[in-house]
């Protein structure tokens, strides 16, 4: 239990459904689990029972074994019925990576279109090596010399490798629109900063939220800048994000997150989303009193060691609140003679 203002964040459900099982959170609602090969070990995806068939919310990755839990829960937690629609939040591949192959089986997508074009582009865009722009976007963040020319003699991760290809043609669902699912209309509701018009759904019938990666409890989702939009500013975007939600937040709401456990206390969750993000800033802020290189700035955002297997993701973090703050007026660069960006306090 987390207190502070607002009601305090609780979990009706502390124990998540095993391996290919549901456990049913609302009527005609089942929460799924499916592996993940990474340190965040699992995504959640729910099913919703529309009569004949299932409307599915996100699919895990594509992988032999990923498709033998899927085989297993349709002919178990599902009945048999099929899975006749799914729906994915946002374009991640631990989200979209089984659509297609739901498609394959006669199933119909729903996502947004920066979603759709997104995962449709980058599962058609595979690379052997990193390519010129990856290769100085590290430089440019001072990635560490010796994982540098390591990464840049790998074979880098592609999109294709955990996501199934996607047919052309999906349903276009956007912000302000409603769609029905489960016995229930939602309201459809946009966020961004983890993803691009990353979707949310809020159920008009009872207390219901489907939040994916951009309502989580207890942890933060990832707000990464990369080489396709160097100068982007995602920290921007989530704080706006957040505060939209809270205009809509109550504490009846019930949300059904991408990961973790689902909770109820979204109003003071989403205003410990806008808190965190800031308490790191200003630590960060504090750390530039010294110019340093985005991969210098990892303590003060996570006060934490970063590992190798967590190195991308941090990197990309550093470099979004290092935007974030040039963006504001409180920060400035200079490049160095390798190529790398120095950051720097600007004095008061």
């Amino acid at each position: 239990m987390i207190r502070g203002t607002g009601a305090a964040i609780r979990y009706p459900h502390e124990t998540p459904p095993a391996e290919g099982e549901a456990v049913q959170v609302a009527e005609g609602v089942l929460w799924l689990r499916l592996p993940l090969p990474m340190r965040l070990d699992h995504v959640n995806v729910f099913a919703l029972n529309d009569g004949p068939g299932w409307t599915v919310i996100d699919t895990g990755f594509d992988s032999r074994r990923g498709r033998a839990i899927w085989e297993r829960i349709l002919s178990g937690p599902l009945g048999g019925k099929p899975v006749t629609r799914v729906v994915v939040t946002h374009y991640h591949p631990d989200h979209v990576g089984l659509a297609g192959w739901f498609q394959s089986n006669g199933a119909e997508l729903l996502t947004t279109r920066t979603s759709w074009l997104m995962a449709r582009m980058l599962t058609l865009d595979v690379h052997d090596s990193p390519v010129p722009e990856t290769l100085a976007f590290w430089r440019a963040a001072g990635m560490d010399e010796a994982l540098y020319e390591k990464r840049a003699a790998e074979r880098p991760f592609n999109f294709a490798d955990c996501v199934h290809p996607l047919p052309l043609g999906y349903t276009r669902i956007a912000e302000g629109g409603t769609i029905r699912m489960g016995g229930r209309t939602w309201d459809i509701r946009c966020g961004d900063g983890h993803a691009p018009e990353h979707a949310t759904f809020w159920s008009r019938d009872d207390g219901l939220v489907i939040g994916g990666d951009q309502l989580l409890p207890s942890i933060s989702a990832n707000l990464g800048v990369y080489a396709s939009e160097p100068a982007a500013d995602p920290v921007a975007d989530w704080f706006a994000s957040c505060r939209r939600f809270l205009d809509h937040a109550a504490e009846r709401h019930f949300v059904l997150p991408g990961h973790k456990l689902p909770f109820t206390g979204l109003p003071l969750r989403l205003v410990q989303m806008i808190e965190n993000h800031e308490g790191a800033l200003s630590r960060l802020l504090d750390h530039l009193a010294t110019p340093r290189t985005a991969a210098e700035c990892f303590q003060p955002l996570f006060l934490r060691e970063i590992g190798e297997s967590e190195y991308g993701l941090a990197l990309v973090e550093a470099v979004a609140h290092l935007n974030h703050l040039l963006k504001a007026g409180a920060i400035r660069r200079e490049r160095r003679t390798d190529g790398a960006w120095e950051w720097r306090r600007n004095q008061a």
